[in-house]
């Protein structure tokens, strides 16, 4: 399963990032919410913390979430091609 999400950052940069596995596994752990009732419980802060969470396992942030976020503009998810 993935996650496709397009993150507006407050400097204008705009990044499309893939959750997997990983990210959803943290996810999980995190929120104690599987991530198959997602849909049914979304939260924006979700979202978020699934785009910081590749962020920092991709070594493109290291900052603690809280202060990640407040360098986001918008977050999106966006349907996959195929």
């Amino acid at each position: 399963m993935l996650i496709n999400l397009r993150v507006t950052y407050a400097d204008g940069t705009v990044k499309d990032l893939k959750a997997i596995a990983a990210d959803l596994v943290a996810f999980e752990s995190e929120y104690d919410l599987s991530i198959a009732r997602l849909e049914q419980n979304l939260r924006l802060t979700h979202l978020l913390f699934l785009a910081w969470h590749v962020e920092k396992r991709t070594k493109q942030t290291t900052s603690p979430f809280d202060e990640w976020v407040n360098t986001v503009e918008l977050i999106e998810t966006v349907e996959t091609k195929k």
